[in-house]
């Protein structure tokens, strides 16, 4: 099964060099290139990335037919997606696992969607 796992930060934590994840609160930088060698090493992590800051977004919608775009998120949020990764697990237990494993859940927090076609 795959599984879309949206990564959650607040404003305040960030992505730095060498891919070095930051938190907010007294958590230590902890190295993520651990974690997607692991998971890229057992076949379970099929692609992932680091997103832009909200603050660099474009929203678009449309509204009576006129398309609408507009700078930054459409809405305000404590916490705002930093990344995302495309796993392919067995169940949603071993989902659960990896996500676990991921350094943000110290201190942001993973949401795991199944896609729909499986």
């Amino acid at each position: 099964m795959r599984y879309m796992m949206l990564v959650y930060g607040s404003s305040a934590d960030s992505v730095g060099p060498a891919g070095r994840v930051y938190a907010a609160a007294d958590e230590p930088g902890m190295p993520i290139d651990q974690w997607v060698d692991e998971m890229d090493g057992s076949g379970v992590r099929l692609t992932g990335d680091a997103l832009r800051p909200p603050a660099e977004a474009t929203s678009v919608r449309v509204r009576g037919g006129e398309v609408l775009v507009s700078d930054g998120p459409f809405t305000e949020t404590k916490e705002a997606i930093a990344g995302f990764d495309l796993l392919e697990c067995a169940s949603l237990g071993q989902a659960i696992q990896v996500a676990a494993k991921h350094p943000v859940a110290r201190f942001g927090r993973l949401e795991l969607r199944q896609l729909a076609g499986g």
